[in-house]
């Protein structure tokens, strides 16, 4: 014989679990300070590269080096208008990091 259920009744399971219902609340951070590692087909390297390499911003600081060294190599003249506002842009962007480093040294001292 078929089942038969009256509307909200039934075959309804709910897990109650408070802990769940507050990370889902404070969006999955649970201390003071929390790092989103987004989705990494392996964590464990993805750890093991910040632990052995260098942070993410020392890993882009360093790409932004070394294109900046090939784009001091590179004749610009006759690149398209928005290619030319694009690597000003991030020339601009690679002066003002060497800036903020430079006034934070300054501070320290």
């Amino acid at each position: 014989m078929p089942n038969f259920y009256l509307p909200l009744s039934g075959n309804v399971r709910q897990e109650i679990n408070p802990w769940t219902w507050f990370t889902k609340i404070a969006n999955g951070q649970l201390g003071f300070i929390n790092i989103n590692m987004g989705k990494s087909s392996d964590p464990a390297l993805e750890q093991q590269i910040l632990d052995d390499v260098g942070s993410y911003g020392r890993q882009i600081g360093q790409l932004g080096d070394a294109l900046e060294a090939v784009l001091a190599h590179m004749k610009t003249d006759t690149w398209e208008p928005k290619a030319k506002e694009a690597v000003d842009a991030f020339r601009f962007q690679l002066a003002e990091i060497r800036r903020l480093k430079q006034s934070r040294a300054d501070n320290k001292t």
